[in-house]
């Protein structure tokens, strides 16, 4: 079975999206919060593909395939691996010249099947497929990246009512900025 990463930026209260569904805290990070920050380059070096939510998609759709990989180096890797969407409500989904896989059904079985065949998979965002994978027990590694920002309200990165799940600690970085990079297994 493959390896599934979820990496999810967060405040340090520990919300992925403010009470709004936004993600303005993200601004708190000035020049540490960029894709290009270092680490991310290397770690889509050791992923096989990308899986996307819905709403993330979207997002990613209409930025990245006409990044400039000069000025993002993370262009290229994301332009390069293969890319799917869960969905049940895309017909298609373009991405540039072409499109990506939809993977349709319920999502924890598509994606246990995902990760039987595509081996190494991250996700970012995507919080209601995330919340999916957390509850069926799919993920396999946790990156946070830490802004330093309290919102006090908001939606958790993870489902409520998950229940306990031990991690064990693999690599923290911390940058200039104050964005703090936590690597987790998921036992």
């Amino acid at each position: 079975m493959g390896h599934l990463i979820v990496e999810q930026v967060v405040t340090v209260d520990g919300y992925a999206e403010d009470a709004d569904g936004g993600i303005s805290f993200f601004g708190a990070m000035g020049d540490d919060l960029t894709p290009n920050e270092p680490g991310q380059v290397e770690l889509l070096e050791r992923v096989d593909a990308i899986l996307l939510g819905r709403r993330t998609y979207g997002m990613f759709a209409d930025y990245w395939p006409k990044a400039d990989p000069v000025v993002e180096p993370v262009a290229e890797p994301i332009a390069r691996l293969p890319k799917y969407v869960a969905s049940n409500t895309l017909d298609t989904a373009p991405w540039g010249e072409g499109a990506i896989e939809v993977l349709r059904g319920e999502a924890a079985e598509s994606v246990a099947a995902l990760k039987d065949r595509a081996g190494s998979i991250i996700v970012w965002g995507s919080l209601t497929l995330t919340d999916a994978l957390f509850a069926a027990g799919l993920v396999d590694e946790l990156r946070l990246r830490v802004v330093p920002a309290v919102i006090g309200t908001g939606r958790s990165f993870t489902p409520a009512g998950l229940g306990e799940r031990r991690l064990r600690l693999d690599d923290v970085v911390a940058y200039p900025g104050g964005l703090v990079t936590m690597q987790y297994a998921v036992r």
